[in-house]
Order: C-alpha cells, then structure tokens, then sequence
C-alpha cells in the first residue's frame, strides 16, 4: 500500500498536468506526435513523467527535518527544496512567528495540518531614518533602530520629492552598525530626510515575484492586525504574489491582516479555492492589475473592506460559489478595464454600501465590460439607503441575468438595481428583485 502522503502529493500537484496539456494541444495544432511516454531530460520542462514521490522537507518544533518555529526555519526549508529542482515544505501544527516573508519559488508546494498552523506576524516596528540616501545607497541610518534585527523584513516609504508622489519599498535588512543597516538590494530610490521617509517591519507572509507553479494547502496565516502598520494590497497581504503564473491555494485562511488578505498582481491562472479569507481591513481577494484567467470557488470571504476586488485589466476570470458576508464597503467591486469575466452563483449578504458595485472609473472605455453576472443572491446590501446592484459611471455590455436581489429588513430608501445616469446599455434579464422601496432605479436622462 503506497503511504498516503505519497498520494496527495500526486493528486495536488499541477505542474505537469499543465505543462502536458499546453504539449499536447500544440502537438494535435501542428502534427506532431503527442507525448506518450515522458521521460526526464535534461533541458525539458515542458513536460516530465508524473512522478509517485517527490521531495518533502518537514519543518516544527519536534520530530522533523528543519527544527523551528520561525521564518528562518520555513526559508531554509524553502531553500533546500528549491536546490533541489522542488518539492514540497510540510509544516507540523504549531505557530509560526515571522519576522520577515517566507519567500516561495517555482515549483514549490507549501502545506500545513489546516488551522493548526498558523503563520503569524510578529508586531511591526515603525522609524523615520535620520540621515538621507539615494537612489544607489543600499544602507539606511534609523532614527531609533531600537527593536530592529538583522533579518527582518522593512518596508520603506517616502514622498517623492518632485512630484509628491508616494514611493514604497520592500526590503531586507542584512548587517548592522548601531543605527545604520545594510539593506539586501539597493534602493533605486531617492529616501530624503526633507520628505520624512520612514521604515516599518511590515511585509506579507507568504509571497513571491517573477515564480510560477506554486501550491499553497491548508495552512492558517494571521497578519496581528492591531499589532501592525497598514500595507496596502498593491505591496502586500497575508499572501502577496507578482508577476507569478499558475500559483494555486486551496484550504488557506487569510485572516487579521493591516491590509488584504490574499493579494497577487499581474498573476495569471491563479486558483483559489476553498479558501476563508477574513476580518482584513482591506480586501479579502484582490485578483490585482493584469490578472488573467483567476479561479475564484468556494470561498468564504467574510468582514473584509471588500470581499472581492477586480483590479485593472482582470480578464476571463471565474468567481463562482463565494459565501461573500459583512463585508463592510462592498461584496464585489468591478471596473478598470475588467472584461469578459463570469461571476456566477455567489451568495453576496449584508455588504455595508452595495452587494456589487461597478465602478465609474474614468470614462469611455475604462469601464467593465462584457462581464456576466448570473445567478447570484444579493441579500440585505448596505444601510437605509443601500444598493444591492450599483452601475456607475458609462459602464456598458454587462449582462445581469437571473440573479436574486433580496431586502429583507424593510424597504427604508433602498434600491434593488441602480443604473446611474451615465451608464449605458447593459442587458439586464430576469432578475428577481424583492422588498426594495426601488426595485430597479434607472438614472439615465430619457
């Protein structure tokens, strides 16, 4: 009988699956013989045979290959499994203190025994620095480096001093002398004392740029919400990825967090499924610029700013079978450019303004369009003067079909569909709209 580990290794891991299909449909384009029978060979990651067992490193507190319960301990594991082509970091149940970002790379799977472990943030630390650097420097001077330590993780932020524009930075600290610390990469950045730049411990737990085919399981990752300064979904998150392809998550609460929750930009083919994002102050899922082809399933999105934020230029997504609650501002947002995605099947309740909202963005040709939303159920959006489905702006070729636009708690001033002024035709088909002092408001001038 082959050890179960061995088995949900197989049944999880996709890279090859991936890989052959892209082979495999080239080959039936252009006649050439299929792949029947991989083999390893030097040079060829398109595709490989799919393997019984793979390599997997155990990181905890006892009985395992690296002993630790902190961030060093998960990287070294990380690094380990990466020399050696990939494979899988199994984390035993425990808590996690980190005081930087578990850095991931391709073809790495990461899994933990689901909310038994949890990777934590330690509380953030906050400086300004007290002597300028430029743009070449790779060391900083803090004006009160107490608290700081070699390894952490920083993020540095400044006003750009000719366009007033706000730069941040994230960064590693590597050596020390007193007050001044050696910084992993250079800054690229002008930090001068005259627009007040500062330095705080803050950065996301799990993240990567520039990786593909990486898997996140079961595993609980906790930002100590109280306990940090903000970071913004386009730099951070409990997970944050950039310019990454083919990353999957699956079983991951992303919760507490001084910003987003599970955040990845300019990413594509980005799944995740089963997940429970909560309690962030930002957005529960931010499928970020670019994004192309994410697979949003079966999440609970719960008591975030947003549940779920399309960000510019997210296409041919689908987000279907979300449990999407109190969140505070609204339970999908959509606009910049975001076309063609399916947004099917979703429960959307008690959303503090609206239960989906698209935004008005900046005019002609900015807006989403050809997206479909069907068959959701929109219930109870907002306060006495709240909107279940807003359309702002010129948004335009949207198609709202069969879904169900619920209030429950009395009609007040409420509005079931709006459709601003300057929106333009969106088919709107076989809604069921119920208990709204409006049922469907349109704006738009005759």
């Amino acid at each position: 009988m082959r050890n179960p580990e061995i088995r949900l290794s197989r049944r999880n891991w996709i890279q090859t699956t991936i890989a052959a299909s892209a082979i495999l449909a080239t080959a039936r384009a252009d006649d050439r013989p299929p792949v029947s029978k991989p083999r390893a060979t030097s040079g060829d990651t398109a595709i490989e045979p799919d393997w019984e067992q793979r390599l997997t490193v155990t990181v905890g507190q006892n009985n395992a290959d690296i002993a630790g319960t902190n961030d060093k301990a998960l990287q070294a594991a990380v690094d380990y499994v990466t020399r050696l082509g990939g494979g899988t970091v199994k984390i035993q149940p425990g808590t996690y203190r980190l005081r930087n970002s578990v850095f991931l790379t391709s073809n790495v799977r990461i899994v933990g025994a689901g909310d038994d472990t949890i990777l934590q943030k330690d509380p953030s630390i906050e400086t300004t620095l007290a002597l300028d650097s430029d743009w070449y420097d790779q060391e900083i001077t803090l004006a009160d480096p107490a608290g700081f330590e070699i390894g952490d993780g920083v993020c540095l932020r400044v006003k750009d001093a000719d366009t007033g524009a706000s730069q941040v930075l994230k960064r590693t600290l590597v050596a020390r002398s007193s007050n001044r610390f050696k910084l992993d990469k250079a800054l690229r950045q002008n930090f001068w004392t005259a627009s007040t730049p500062s330095v705080a411990s803050v950065f996301p737990l799990l993240t990567a740029e520039f990786m593909n085919d990486i898997t996140i399981e079961n595993i609980a990752l906790d930002g100590n919400k109280d306990n940090n300064a903000y970071l913004d979904g386009n730099y951070g998150g409990c997970i944050w990825f950039q310019d990454c392809s083919r990353i999957n998550m699956r079983g991951v609460t992303a919760r507490n967090n001084n910003g987003d929750g599970i955040s990845w930009q300019i990413c594509h083919d980005v799944v995740v499924e089963n997940c429970h994002s909560h309690d962030n102050k930002d957005l529960g899922l931010h499928p970020g610029s670019g994004s192309q082809r994410p697979l949003i399933r079966n999440n609970r999105l719960e008591r975030n700013g947003i549940g779920i934020f399309f960000c510019w230029g997210v296409k041919y997504g689908l987000a279907e079978k979300n449990h999407i609650e109190d969140n505070r501002d609204y339970g999908i947002s959509i606009g910049h450019r975001d076309n063609e995605n399916l947004v099917r099947d979703n429960d959307v309740l008690r959303s503090g303004k609206a239960g989906i909202l698209f935004r008005p963005e900046r005019g002609e040709g900015f807006t989403a369009q050809g997206n479909r939303f069907e068959n959701n159920r929109i219930v109870d959006s907002g306060a006495d003067d709240g909107v279940g489905i807003d359309v702002q702006g010129v948004t335009s070729s949207n198609i709202i079909a069969r879904n169900t636009v619920q209030e429950t708690r009395g009609p007040a001033s409420r509005v079931g569909i709006r459709l601003g002024e300057e929106s333009g035709a969106n088919e709107l088909t076989e809604n069921s709209i119920e208990g709204y002092n409006t049922p469907l408001q349109d704006l738009r001038k005759a």
